[in-house]
């Protein structure tokens, strides 16, 4: 009696509309029933997973293909890189890294703005008072340019030679951009080489770049002089290269007298240090490495090996002016790559 009372109401659970049977394969596969909603849920969950253990296993072997091998170690690699995530740096990016740098003593390379294959020894053995004489009138105009400029320079910063020398560099570091993008252009649009001419004015831009950089360290500038670099900086970067545009040469000339004055600066700037008047203060960390000072080098030392920097930039860009006044292109003759 107890089964054929089971029996029934099992029958009467799974029956379907008229009291028909079903299978279980039909029970299951019906999508009305609870038991078809359950079992599809735990297909689709079956499903995804395997799918993305499939995912995980393929791109786990292709990272063993790329790097050779070690599992273990790409772990590794993502641990520290998903702690350093969230430490808020990131040092690889889909599976670029920067390796590991070390400085000649062995501690960890600091900087991320240059590398140790970019820093290198000055050439200290310039002439300071070398001065190219205007002899033509694109000459005259260069050197008179350079001095108008020079004037309102002088009355706003007077003896304050830091603040002075990072204007300076602020102004120094675009000619260099300028020329080398303006080359670049020129070399793509008429297929001709440059003569390693767009390198050696990169090569200036950045070497001016990061004597601002060391000037940063030294001078900490207050906010109405960042805002006297933005407005100088936008007039004379789009100066410039309409001069460029315009006359090459005459660019060129007026940066050789730039330079001259930086070097002029500069020359004042080691009499205040030598005189007491301005502290001669430990050099930057970051002179040191880019200019491979010693590590008791000094403010002075810095300050020599910027000048001879400006000595170097100054005799480069009077020669590409000669270049242009000779009626010749940059690309004809070889470029002081490296000059610095």
């Amino acid at each position: 009696m107890k089964r054929f009372v089971a029996g029934s109401l099992v029958s009467g659970l799974i029956s379907c509309g008229g009291g028909g049977y079903m299978s279980a394969a039909e029970m299951m596969a019906r999508p009305g029933s609870m038991q078809g909603v359950m079992m599809n849920k735990q297909q689709s969950q079956q499903y995804y997973y395997w799918r993305s253990r499939m995912m995980s296993s393929g791109a786990e072997k292709s990272k063993e293909v790329v790097n050779g091998g070690g599992v273990g170690a790409i772990k590794e690699e993502e641990k520290k890189k998903n702690g350093d995530e969230e430490k808020g740096t990131v040092d690889s990016y889909w599976g670029l890294s920067r390796p590991s740098i070390k400085r000649p003593d062995g501690t960890d390379w600091p900087w991320n703005c240059f590398m140790p294959w970019d820093s290198y020894e000055a050439d200290l053995s310039i002439d300071v008072t070398k001065h190219y004489v205007p002899k033509k009138f694109l000459d005259k105009v260069a050197y008179r340019t350079v001095k108008l400029l020079r004037i309102p320079s002088d009355m706003i910063f007077k003896r304050r030679y830091g603040c002075h020398a990072m204007m300076l560099e602020t102004v120094a570091a675009v000619p260099g951009m300028v020329g080398g993008m303006l080359l670049h252009l020129r070399s793509l649009r008429k297929f001709q080489q440059s003569g390693g001419w767009i390198k050696a004015l990169l090569e200036e831009a950045e070497n001016e770049r990061m004597h601002l950089m060391t000037m940063v360290e030294l001078v900490q500038p207050k906010w109405y002089e960042r805002l006297l670099v933005l407005a100088v900086q936008g007039v004379f970067f789009n100066g410039f290269f309409g001069v460029y545009l315009l006359s090459p040469k005459l660019a060129h000339r007026i940066v050789g007298y730039l330079e001259e004055e930086a070097v002029y600066s500069y020359t004042e700037y080691l009499k205040e240090i030598d005189s007491g008047a301005i502290e001669n203060v430990p050099a930057p960390a970051i002179a040191m490495d880019y200019w491979k000072l010693p590590k008791d080098a000094t403010l002075k030392d810095v300050i020599i090996v910027i000048r001879a920097d400006e000595a170097h930039h100054r005799d480069v860009n009077h020669f590409a002016a000669d270049i242009h006044f000779q009626g010749k292109e940059l690309r004809e003759a070889p470029a002081p790559v490296g000059y610095h």
